[in-house]
Protein backbone atom coordinates (compact mmCIF):
# COMPACT_ATOMS: atom_id res chain seq x y z
CA UNK A 1 0.00 0.00 0.00
CA UNK A 2 1.34 3.20 -0.88
CA UNK A 3 2.41 5.80 1.79
CA UNK A 4 -0.19 8.95 1.95
CA UNK A 5 2.31 11.75 0.89
CA UNK A 6 3.08 14.30 3.87
CA UNK A 7 2.96 17.82 3.57
CA UNK A 8 0.51 21.25 2.51
CA UNK A 9 -2.45 20.54 -0.09
CA UNK A 10 -3.32 22.80 -2.66
CA UNK A 11 -6.40 23.88 -0.90
CA UNK A 12 -4.09 24.59 1.91
CA UNK A 13 -1.89 26.77 0.53
CA UNK A 14 -4.21 29.04 -1.40
CA UNK A 15 -6.15 29.51 1.99
CA UNK A 16 -2.91 30.66 3.93
CA UNK A 17 -2.77 33.33 1.20
CA UNK A 18 -5.81 34.30 1.47
CA UNK A 19 -5.62 34.23 5.19
CA UNK A 20 -2.77 35.79 5.25
CA UNK A 21 -3.24 38.37 3.11
CA UNK A 22 -6.86 39.86 4.23
CA UNK A 23 -6.03 42.55 6.84
CA UNK A 24 -7.95 45.11 8.78
CA UNK A 25 -7.35 47.10 5.20
CA UNK A 26 -9.68 45.61 3.41
CA UNK A 27 -12.29 46.97 5.98
CA UNK A 28 -11.72 50.14 5.00
CA UNK A 29 -10.62 50.26 1.36
CA UNK A 30 -14.12 51.62 -0.20
CA UNK A 31 -13.84 54.67 1.41
CA UNK A 32 -10.68 55.51 1.34
CA UNK A 33 -10.91 55.04 -2.72
CA UNK A 34 -13.80 57.19 -2.95
CA UNK A 35 -11.96 59.90 -1.37
CA UNK A 36 -9.50 59.99 -4.37
CA UNK A 37 -10.92 58.15 -7.33
CA UNK A 38 -14.17 57.36 -9.44
CA UNK A 39 -15.00 54.36 -10.03
CA UNK A 40 -12.74 54.02 -13.79
CA UNK A 41 -9.78 55.46 -11.82
CA UNK A 42 -10.28 52.63 -9.39
CA UNK A 43 -10.97 50.18 -12.12
CA UNK A 44 -7.99 51.46 -13.69
CA UNK A 45 -5.93 51.46 -10.86
CA UNK A 46 -6.57 47.47 -10.18
CA UNK A 47 -5.39 46.74 -13.85
CA UNK A 48 -2.11 48.11 -12.97
CA UNK A 49 -1.81 47.26 -9.58
CA UNK A 50 -3.43 43.22 -10.65
CA UNK A 51 -0.78 43.17 -13.04
CA UNK A 52 2.08 44.20 -10.88
CA UNK A 53 1.41 41.82 -7.62
CA UNK A 54 0.75 38.84 -9.96
CA UNK A 55 4.52 39.53 -11.07
CA UNK A 56 5.73 39.57 -7.72
CA UNK A 57 4.14 36.65 -6.86
CA UNK A 58 5.72 34.37 -10.08
CA UNK A 59 9.07 35.80 -8.98
CA UNK A 60 9.19 35.08 -5.23
CA UNK A 61 7.51 31.28 -6.17
CA UNK A 62 10.44 31.04 -8.55
CA UNK A 63 13.02 32.56 -5.84
CA UNK A 64 11.27 29.81 -3.46
CA UNK A 65 12.01 27.10 -6.13
CA UNK A 66 15.51 27.37 -7.45
CA UNK A 67 16.65 29.13 -4.53
CA UNK A 68 15.90 27.27 -1.72
CA UNK A 69 19.27 28.00 -0.28
CA UNK A 70 18.25 31.41 0.49
CA UNK A 71 16.41 33.17 3.43
CA UNK A 72 13.91 35.99 3.04
CA UNK A 73 13.67 39.78 1.33
CA UNK A 74 17.46 40.24 2.79
CA UNK A 75 18.95 37.23 1.53
CA UNK A 76 17.00 37.41 -2.22
CA UNK A 77 18.79 41.17 -2.17
CA UNK A 78 22.10 40.24 -0.60
CA UNK A 79 22.17 37.46 -3.08
CA UNK A 80 21.88 39.41 -5.67
CA UNK A 81 23.70 42.87 -4.96
CA UNK A 82 25.73 42.60 -2.26
CA UNK A 83 25.51 42.57 1.66
CA UNK A 84 24.91 46.61 2.02
CA UNK A 85 21.62 46.09 -0.54
CA UNK A 86 20.79 43.07 1.53
CA UNK A 87 20.81 45.31 4.41
CA UNK A 88 18.50 47.72 3.24
CA UNK A 89 16.21 45.33 1.99
CA UNK A 90 15.65 43.45 5.74
CA UNK A 91 16.24 46.94 7.50
CA UNK A 92 12.97 47.80 5.07
CA UNK A 93 11.23 44.96 5.57
CA UNK A 94 11.79 45.46 9.26
CA UNK A 95 10.69 49.11 9.39
CA UNK A 96 7.51 48.16 7.18
CA UNK A 97 6.27 45.77 9.70
CA UNK A 98 6.01 47.61 12.82
CA UNK A 99 4.37 50.80 11.01
CA UNK A 100 1.90 48.40 9.51
CA UNK A 101 1.13 46.92 13.44
CA UNK A 102 0.58 50.56 14.46
CA UNK A 103 -1.85 51.36 11.20
CA UNK A 104 -3.62 47.79 12.79
CA UNK A 105 -3.79 49.81 16.67
CA UNK A 106 -4.69 52.93 15.22
CA UNK A 107 -7.87 51.19 13.34
CA UNK A 108 -8.69 49.02 16.47
CA UNK A 109 -9.43 51.93 18.12
CA UNK A 110 -11.08 54.20 15.35
CA UNK A 111 -13.62 49.92 15.62
CA UNK A 112 -14.11 50.62 19.08
CA UNK A 113 -15.87 54.19 18.54
CA UNK A 114 -18.18 52.10 17.05
CA UNK A 115 -19.28 50.80 20.26
CA UNK A 116 -17.55 53.52 22.42
CA UNK A 117 -17.63 57.26 21.22
CA UNK A 118 -14.95 59.11 22.07
CA UNK A 119 -11.90 56.52 21.22
CA UNK A 120 -10.57 58.95 18.13
CA UNK A 121 -10.76 62.62 17.31
CA UNK A 122 -12.49 63.98 14.63
CA UNK A 123 -9.40 64.29 12.61
CA UNK A 124 -8.56 61.03 13.09
CA UNK A 125 -5.90 60.56 15.44
CA UNK A 126 -5.81 58.50 18.84
CA UNK A 127 -6.96 59.96 22.05
CA UNK A 128 -5.38 60.32 24.92
CA UNK A 129 -7.03 56.97 26.70
CA UNK A 130 -7.09 55.25 22.95
CA UNK A 131 -3.13 55.43 23.03
CA UNK A 132 -3.25 54.07 26.60
CA UNK A 133 -4.90 50.98 26.01
CA UNK A 134 -3.62 50.25 22.58
CA UNK A 135 -0.02 51.00 24.10
CA UNK A 136 -1.01 48.21 27.09
CA UNK A 137 -2.27 45.73 24.25
CA UNK A 138 0.87 46.28 22.37
CA UNK A 139 2.84 45.49 25.26
CA UNK A 140 0.85 42.11 25.92
CA UNK A 141 1.50 41.13 22.64
CA UNK A 142 5.38 41.05 22.96
CA UNK A 143 4.90 39.76 26.34
CA UNK A 144 3.09 36.73 24.68
CA UNK A 145 5.51 36.16 21.83
CA UNK A 146 8.59 36.43 24.76
CA UNK A 147 7.19 33.67 26.40
CA UNK A 148 6.76 31.87 23.00
CA UNK A 149 3.42 31.33 22.61
CA UNK A 150 3.20 32.25 18.41
CA UNK A 151 -0.56 32.67 17.10
CA UNK A 152 -1.88 28.97 17.61
CA UNK A 153 -3.92 27.02 14.87
CA UNK A 154 -7.37 27.54 16.34
CA UNK A 155 -6.47 31.38 17.13
CA UNK A 156 -5.96 31.16 12.60
CA UNK A 157 -9.01 29.41 12.62
CA UNK A 158 -10.87 31.98 14.41
CA UNK A 159 -9.47 34.48 12.80
CA UNK A 160 -10.07 33.36 9.04
CA UNK A 161 -13.73 33.20 9.85
CA UNK A 162 -13.87 36.23 11.87
CA UNK A 163 -12.49 38.04 8.69
CA UNK A 164 -14.61 36.33 5.74
CA UNK A 165 -17.84 36.07 7.25
CA UNK A 166 -18.59 39.57 7.55
CA UNK A 167 -16.73 40.64 4.30
CA UNK A 168 -19.01 38.21 2.89
CA UNK A 169 -21.87 39.21 4.31
CA UNK A 170 -20.86 42.99 3.14
CA UNK A 171 -20.42 41.72 -0.49
CA UNK A 172 -23.76 39.53 -0.67
CA UNK A 173 -25.81 43.08 1.01
CA UNK A 174 -23.72 45.18 -1.28
CA UNK A 175 -24.85 43.42 -4.43
CA UNK A 176 -28.54 43.49 -4.25
CA UNK A 177 -28.71 46.84 -2.70
CA UNK A 178 -26.02 48.25 -5.79
CA UNK A 179 -27.77 50.43 -8.06
CA UNK A 180 -26.45 50.84 -11.79
CA UNK A 181 -27.33 54.24 -11.58
CA UNK A 182 -25.58 55.47 -8.73
CA UNK A 183 -22.90 53.46 -10.26
CA UNK A 184 -22.48 55.17 -13.62
CA UNK A 185 -23.76 58.74 -12.29
CA UNK A 186 -19.73 59.98 -11.95
CA UNK A 187 -18.09 57.30 -13.39
CA UNK A 188 -15.91 59.21 -14.95
CA UNK A 189 -15.84 62.18 -12.98
CA UNK A 190 -12.95 64.46 -11.66
CA UNK A 191 -12.16 64.74 -7.93
CA UNK A 192 -12.48 67.92 -5.77
CA UNK A 193 -11.71 68.60 -2.44
CA UNK A 194 -11.67 71.71 -1.00
CA UNK A 195 -9.74 73.37 2.32
CA UNK A 196 -11.66 71.65 4.69
CA UNK A 197 -10.99 67.92 3.22
CA UNK A 198 -14.75 67.89 1.74
CA UNK A 199 -14.82 65.54 -1.25
CA UNK A 200 -16.87 66.26 -4.29
CA UNK A 201 -17.05 65.67 -8.21
CA UNK A 202 -17.03 67.76 -10.40
CA UNK A 203 -16.27 67.54 -14.77
CA UNK A 204 -15.47 64.66 -16.67
CA UNK A 205 -11.78 62.61 -15.78
CA UNK A 206 -9.10 64.50 -17.72
CA UNK A 207 -5.75 63.05 -17.87
CA UNK A 208 -4.24 64.59 -15.33
CA UNK A 209 -7.38 63.91 -13.24
CA UNK A 210 -7.02 60.19 -13.92
CA UNK A 211 -3.05 60.70 -12.96
CA UNK A 212 -4.09 61.83 -9.65
CA UNK A 213 -6.45 59.39 -8.73
CA UNK A 214 -3.97 56.35 -9.74
CA UNK A 215 -1.31 58.28 -7.57
CA UNK A 216 -4.00 58.24 -4.70
CA UNK A 217 -5.47 54.79 -4.77
CA UNK A 218 -1.92 52.70 -5.99
CA UNK A 219 -0.84 52.65 -1.41
CA UNK A 220 -4.28 51.85 -0.49
CA UNK A 221 -4.35 48.92 -2.99
CA UNK A 222 -0.98 47.80 -2.30
CA UNK A 223 -1.18 47.86 1.69
CA UNK A 224 -3.97 45.09 0.86
CA UNK A 225 -1.53 43.12 -0.33
CA UNK A 226 1.58 43.44 2.47
CA UNK A 227 2.29 39.93 3.14
CA UNK A 228 1.83 38.31 0.18
CA UNK A 229 5.16 37.15 0.01
CA UNK A 230 4.36 34.97 3.14
CA UNK A 231 2.80 32.83 1.04
CA UNK A 232 5.91 31.81 -1.48
CA UNK A 233 7.70 30.93 1.49
CA UNK A 234 5.44 27.84 1.88
CA UNK A 235 6.66 26.36 -1.06
CA UNK A 236 8.55 23.69 0.70
CA UNK A 237 6.27 22.44 2.77
CA UNK A 238 3.81 21.85 -0.09
CA UNK A 239 2.95 18.23 -1.09
CA UNK A 240 4.13 19.15 -4.59
CA UNK A 241 6.26 22.48 -4.92
CA UNK A 242 4.37 22.75 -8.13
CA UNK A 243 1.06 23.36 -6.16
CA UNK A 244 3.13 26.77 -4.73
CA UNK A 245 3.53 27.77 -8.04
CA UNK A 246 -0.32 27.08 -8.37
CA UNK A 247 -1.66 28.31 -5.31
CA UNK A 248 0.49 31.23 -5.72
CA UNK A 249 -1.75 32.31 -8.56
CA UNK A 250 -4.85 31.29 -7.65
CA UNK A 251 -4.83 32.78 -3.99
CA UNK A 252 -4.21 36.11 -5.78
CA UNK A 253 -6.76 35.77 -8.32
CA UNK A 254 -8.99 34.78 -5.42
CA UNK A 255 -7.49 37.92 -3.08
CA UNK A 256 -8.32 39.96 -6.58
CA UNK A 257 -11.63 38.89 -7.06
CA UNK A 258 -12.46 39.75 -3.41
CA UNK A 259 -11.02 43.57 -2.88
CA UNK A 260 -12.26 44.40 -6.75
CA UNK A 261 -15.58 43.88 -5.28
CA UNK A 262 -15.21 45.43 -1.81
CA UNK A 263 -13.71 48.70 -3.79
CA UNK A 264 -16.46 49.07 -6.35
CA UNK A 265 -20.17 47.49 -5.20
CA UNK A 266 -20.53 50.30 -2.47
CA UNK A 267 -19.96 52.64 -5.73
CA UNK A 268 -23.09 51.54 -6.81
CA UNK A 269 -25.02 52.10 -3.21
CA UNK A 270 -24.06 55.39 -2.36
CA UNK A 271 -22.57 58.78 -4.11
CA UNK A 272 -19.18 58.92 -3.83
CA UNK A 273 -19.48 62.07 -2.00
CA UNK A 274 -21.26 60.18 0.79
CA UNK A 275 -19.06 57.11 0.48
CA UNK A 276 -15.98 59.12 0.82
CA UNK A 277 -17.83 61.18 3.92
CA UNK A 278 -18.05 57.70 6.01
CA UNK A 279 -15.76 57.52 9.22
CA UNK A 280 -13.15 55.15 9.01
CA UNK A 281 -13.53 52.09 9.01
CA UNK A 282 -15.87 52.21 6.39
CA UNK A 283 -17.17 49.01 6.15
CA UNK A 284 -18.72 49.24 9.46
CA UNK A 285 -20.74 52.05 8.86
CA UNK A 286 -21.57 50.91 5.21
CA UNK A 287 -23.30 47.49 6.62
CA UNK A 288 -25.04 49.82 9.23
CA UNK A 289 -26.06 52.58 6.67
CA UNK A 290 -27.30 48.87 4.13
CA UNK A 291 -28.86 46.94 7.17
CA UNK A 292 -28.99 48.56 10.46
CA UNK A 293 -27.04 48.94 13.53
CA UNK A 294 -26.85 44.64 13.65
CA UNK A 295 -25.03 45.19 10.75
CA UNK A 296 -22.18 47.49 11.95
CA UNK A 297 -22.14 45.76 14.99
CA UNK A 298 -21.46 42.13 13.34
CA UNK A 299 -18.64 44.30 10.92
CA UNK A 300 -17.42 45.71 13.84
CA UNK A 301 -16.49 42.76 16.22
CA UNK A 302 -15.18 40.69 12.81
CA UNK A 303 -12.49 43.99 12.26
CA UNK A 304 -11.60 43.65 16.42
CA UNK A 305 -10.97 39.87 15.77
CA UNK A 306 -9.67 40.48 12.61
CA UNK A 307 -7.02 42.99 13.97
CA UNK A 308 -6.34 41.33 16.77
CA UNK A 309 -4.78 38.11 15.51
CA UNK A 310 -2.96 40.23 12.61
CA UNK A 311 -1.60 41.64 15.41
CA UNK A 312 -0.13 39.24 17.46
CA UNK A 313 1.17 37.58 13.97
CA UNK A 314 2.90 40.93 12.88
CA UNK A 315 4.91 40.94 16.19
CA UNK A 316 6.61 38.53 15.25
CA UNK A 317 7.43 40.23 11.76
CA UNK A 318 10.02 42.27 12.99
CA UNK A 319 11.93 40.39 14.61
CA UNK A 320 12.17 37.64 11.91
CA UNK A 321 13.32 40.45 9.35
CA UNK A 322 15.90 41.43 12.40
CA UNK A 323 16.66 36.99 13.45
CA UNK A 324 17.47 36.71 9.73
CA UNK A 325 19.62 40.25 9.34
CA UNK A 326 21.92 39.01 12.02
CA UNK A 327 22.19 35.35 10.74
CA UNK A 328 23.44 36.94 7.56
CA UNK A 329 26.25 39.15 9.31
CA UNK A 330 24.21 42.34 8.39
CA UNK A 331 23.01 43.08 12.15
CA UNK A 332 24.82 42.13 15.19
CA UNK A 333 24.44 39.03 17.05
CA UNK A 334 22.34 40.78 19.96
CA UNK A 335 19.67 41.18 17.85
CA UNK A 336 18.84 36.78 17.77
CA UNK A 337 19.62 36.41 21.54
CA UNK A 338 17.32 33.85 22.02
CA UNK A 339 15.32 33.45 25.61
CA UNK A 340 14.87 29.97 27.13
CA UNK A 341 11.88 30.07 25.10
CA UNK A 342 13.38 30.16 21.97
CA UNK A 343 12.14 33.95 21.18
CA UNK A 344 14.64 36.93 20.15
CA UNK A 345 13.64 39.10 23.33
CA UNK A 346 16.76 41.55 22.74
CA UNK A 347 14.44 42.36 19.40
CA UNK A 348 11.56 42.25 20.83
CA UNK A 349 12.03 44.32 23.72
CA UNK A 350 13.92 47.34 21.17
CA UNK A 351 11.01 46.95 18.65
CA UNK A 352 7.91 47.20 21.53
CA UNK A 353 10.27 50.50 22.70
CA UNK A 354 10.00 52.00 19.16
CA UNK A 355 6.57 51.35 18.45
CA UNK A 356 5.72 52.68 22.25
CA UNK A 357 7.18 56.26 21.22
CA UNK A 358 5.44 55.72 17.75
CA UNK A 359 1.73 55.25 19.15
CA UNK A 360 2.61 57.92 21.28
CA UNK A 361 3.18 60.21 17.98
CA UNK A 362 -0.32 58.97 16.48
CA UNK A 363 -1.92 61.41 18.97
CA UNK A 364 -0.12 64.35 16.30
CA UNK A 365 -1.33 62.85 13.17
CA UNK A 366 -4.53 63.78 11.39
CA UNK A 367 -5.86 60.62 9.75
CA UNK A 368 -2.66 58.58 11.40
CA UNK A 369 -4.29 55.05 10.07
CA UNK A 370 -3.32 56.29 6.41
CA UNK A 371 0.13 58.19 7.21
CA UNK A 372 1.33 54.76 8.74
CA UNK A 373 -0.50 52.79 5.57
CA UNK A 374 1.67 54.94 3.38
CA UNK A 375 5.02 54.91 5.40
CA UNK A 376 4.50 50.89 5.36
CA UNK A 377 3.88 50.27 2.00
CA UNK A 378 6.40 52.82 1.13
CA UNK A 379 8.98 50.66 3.00
CA UNK A 380 7.89 47.40 1.48
CA UNK A 381 7.93 48.34 -2.19
CA UNK A 382 11.79 49.06 -1.88
CA UNK A 383 11.88 45.16 -0.79
CA UNK A 384 9.52 44.23 -3.37
CA UNK A 385 11.46 45.84 -5.78
CA UNK A 386 14.20 44.61 -5.03
CA UNK A 387 13.22 40.87 -5.43
CA UNK A 388 11.86 41.91 -9.11
CA UNK A 389 15.68 43.18 -9.99
CA UNK A 390 17.17 39.78 -8.30
CA UNK A 391 14.24 37.87 -10.54
CA UNK A 392 15.29 39.95 -13.88
CA UNK A 393 19.08 39.24 -13.09
CA UNK A 394 18.91 36.08 -12.42
CA UNK A 395 16.61 35.51 -15.71
CA UNK A 396 19.13 37.47 -17.90
CA UNK A 397 21.91 35.16 -16.49
CA UNK A 398 20.01 31.76 -17.37
CA UNK A 399 18.62 33.70 -20.52
CA UNK A 400 14.85 32.33 -18.94
CA UNK A 401 12.22 35.60 -21.13
CA UNK A 402 9.70 34.33 -18.69
CA UNK A 403 11.25 35.39 -15.08
CA UNK A 404 12.86 38.22 -17.04
CA UNK A 405 9.84 39.53 -18.22
CA UNK A 406 8.18 38.73 -14.86
CA UNK A 407 10.92 40.52 -12.74
CA UNK A 408 10.89 43.20 -15.42
CA UNK A 409 7.38 43.93 -14.32
CA UNK A 410 7.69 43.81 -11.09
CA UNK A 411 10.32 46.52 -10.85
CA UNK A 412 9.19 48.75 -12.86
CA UNK A 413 5.47 48.54 -11.13
CA UNK A 414 7.35 49.27 -7.39
CA UNK A 415 9.01 52.09 -8.99
CA UNK A 416 5.79 53.51 -10.76
CA UNK A 417 4.09 52.94 -7.43
CA UNK A 418 6.67 54.84 -5.31
CA UNK A 419 6.64 57.79 -7.93
CA UNK A 420 3.06 58.01 -8.19
CA UNK A 421 2.67 57.63 -4.35
CA UNK A 422 4.81 60.99 -3.76
CA UNK A 423 8.23 61.36 -2.59
CA UNK A 424 7.36 61.98 0.82
CA UNK A 425 7.07 58.71 2.11
CA UNK A 426 10.50 57.61 0.92
CA UNK A 427 12.49 60.64 2.03
CA UNK A 428 10.61 60.18 5.29
CA UNK A 429 11.77 56.62 5.85
CA UNK A 430 15.34 57.30 5.17
CA UNK A 431 15.09 59.09 8.66
CA UNK A 432 15.00 55.25 10.16
CA UNK A 433 17.16 54.52 7.24
CA UNK A 434 19.92 56.41 8.68
CA UNK A 435 19.72 54.96 12.19
CA UNK A 436 20.19 51.77 10.89
CA UNK A 437 23.34 52.55 9.31
CA UNK A 438 25.05 52.80 12.84
CA UNK A 439 23.57 49.06 13.90
CA UNK A 440 24.88 48.07 10.10
CA UNK A 441 28.43 49.71 11.07
CA UNK A 442 28.42 48.09 14.71
CA UNK A 443 27.69 44.52 13.08
CA UNK A 444 30.53 45.07 10.45
CA UNK A 445 33.00 45.23 13.29
CA UNK A 446 31.31 42.53 15.25
CA UNK A 447 32.17 40.13 12.66
CA UNK A 448 35.28 41.65 11.11
CA UNK A 449 33.76 42.44 8.10
CA UNK A 450 34.97 45.70 5.82
CA UNK A 451 32.63 48.18 4.96
CA UNK A 452 33.58 49.05 0.77
CA UNK A 453 33.96 52.44 0.05
CA UNK A 454 30.55 52.66 -2.18
CA UNK A 455 28.59 51.55 0.93
CA UNK A 456 29.98 54.32 2.84
CA UNK A 457 29.44 56.36 0.11
CA UNK A 458 25.87 55.13 -0.18
CA UNK A 459 25.42 55.28 4.00
CA UNK A 460 26.73 59.31 3.33
CA UNK A 461 24.11 60.03 0.88
CA UNK A 462 21.15 58.49 2.49
CA UNK A 463 21.65 60.09 5.54
CA UNK A 464 22.35 63.14 4.22
CA UNK A 465 18.73 63.32 2.19
CA UNK A 466 17.59 62.32 5.84
CA UNK A 467 18.82 64.94 7.39
CA UNK A 468 17.57 67.60 4.99
CA UNK A 469 14.23 65.73 6.12
CA UNK A 470 14.78 66.32 9.21
CA UNK A 471 15.15 69.94 8.60
CA UNK A 472 12.20 70.53 5.88
CA UNK A 473 10.10 68.89 8.62
CA UNK A 474 11.09 71.29 11.14
CA UNK A 475 11.06 74.10 8.57
CA UNK A 476 7.64 73.03 7.45
CA UNK A 477 9.07 72.70 3.10
CA UNK A 478 7.95 70.64 1.04
CA UNK A 479 5.12 68.89 2.38
CA UNK A 480 6.39 67.00 4.96
CA UNK A 481 4.64 68.05 7.49
CA UNK A 482 1.41 67.87 5.50
CA UNK A 483 1.65 64.70 4.74
CA UNK A 484 1.67 63.12 8.64
CA UNK A 485 -1.22 65.55 8.76
CA UNK A 486 0.80 67.83 11.08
Amino acid sequence: MKEKQKGISLFSLVAVIVSSAIGGGVFNVANSLATAASPAGVIISWILVGIGIVALVLCLNHLVLHKPELNGLSDYARAGFGDFVGFLSGWGYYLSSWFGNIAFAVLLMQTTAYFLPGFQTEKGSLTLLSILIVSIISLGMTVIVVFGVETAAFINAIVLIAKLVPLGLLIVTAAISFRFGIFTAHFWGNIVTNAAGVVSVSGKLTASGLVTQVKSSLMVMVWLFVGIEGAAMMANRAKKKSDAGRASVLGVTILLAIYILLSLLPFGYLDQATLAKLQTPGFVYLMKHMVGGWGGSVMAIGLMISLIGAWLAWTMLPVEATSQLSEQKLLSSWFDKRNKYNAPSNSLWLTEVIVQVFIIVTYFFSNAYMVFVNLCTAAIMICYALVGLYSLKLGIQKKRLSISVFGLIAVVFQIFGLYMSGWQFIWLTSILYAFGFALYYVARREHKLKISRLEWLAMVAITAFAIFALIALVTNHFGLRASLGL
